[in-house]
């Protein structure tokens, strides 16, 4: 299958694109698994909502593309497993990638690969190692005509001390995107900066389609308004998951998403879809 084929049925007709990411369990963190306890149940309420994709790691794939019928999200398959979302740092941060990342891809029919570009304070062997996966992933995902969709991740140490949290710097996420392009990013899933209305900015340095990241837990008003604003700079669609699957309507809000991402909901508008 050719890289263009697989890009089409990633993204819908308007070029745009709702990744649910469900991949959460792929790193052994019990706070992640909010909403997916009952993965199989998780993932077929959000496909009965009728995304674009849904990201999954490759032991869970299946229980997407066991589901039969045509109508169904294509698959991002999350290539590789990381150890630096915790509370406390571990003796030894890595990021490792899964074996024959693009031929298992082929497999499960996936439609697009998911790797991380991490840059964490004073962890530089965290960031080789990512780099080096994704030029272990390039020429790899260009022989099978895979797209590869990579994610910049810049984080900082949390005042607290436990662990890291999203760092919003606009000039280190830009900078770490346009990292991510220049290494044979075909698209860009990374993280809002601090002020929303500059991330044109972002989707500038990319030069490519940007989805941003919908990061933890938000008040339904907040998340709904930043994706909007998300938008309007450019974005070509996002990749959300806590905002889904730890909802109380992950359905409605699956729906609402979809609407501001192909239609242009504004936010009352998609909130109205929400709540039914």
């Amino acid at each position: 299958m050719s890289f263009k084929a697989r890009l089409n049925r990633l993204l819908a007709r308007d070029g745009k694109m709702f990744d649910v990411a469900i991949d959460h369990g792929f790193f052994n963190e019990a706070a992640f698994l909010g909403g997916i306890e009952d993965m199989r149940k998780a993932v077929e309420t959000v496909v009965a909502a009728g995304p674009d994709a849904i990201q999954l790691s490759v032991g869970q794939a299946e229980v997407l593309q066991a589901i039969p019928g045509k109508q169904k999200p294509a698959l991002v398959l999350r290539t590789d497993v990381a150890n630096c979302y915790g509370a406390n740092y571990p003796r030894h941060l890595y990021s490792r990638l899964i074996a024959d990342c693009v031929v298992q891809a082929v497999r499960l029919d996936a439609a697009c690969l998911c790797v991380n570009l991490l840059l964490l304070p004073d962890q530089p062997e965290l960031h080789e190692q990512c780099v080096s996966n994704i030029c272990e992933l390039k020429p790899q995902c260009d022989k099978y005509g895979m797209p590869l969709m990579v994610e910049p991740l810049v984080m900082k140490k949390r005042e607290d001390g436990k662990g890291y949290t999203v760092d919003g710097s606009l000039d280190k996420i830009t900078a770490l995107v346009r990292q991510g392009k220049e290494l044979g990013a075909d698209l860009i899933k990374c993280d809002p900066c601090d002020d929303v209305k500059d991330y044109h900015k972002v989707v500038q340095a990319a030069g490519c389609r940007v989805l941003p990241r919908g990061g933890g837990r938000a008040e339904d008003r907040e998340i709904l308004s930043r994706t909007v604003e998300l938008m309007k700079q450019g974005a070509s669609g996002i990749v959300y998951g806590r905002n889904v699957i730890q909802h109380r309507n992950p359905l409605g809000m699956t729906k609402a998403f979809m609407a501001i991402v192909h239609e242009g909901a504004g936010v009352e508008d998609a909130l109205r879809i929400l709540n039914g």
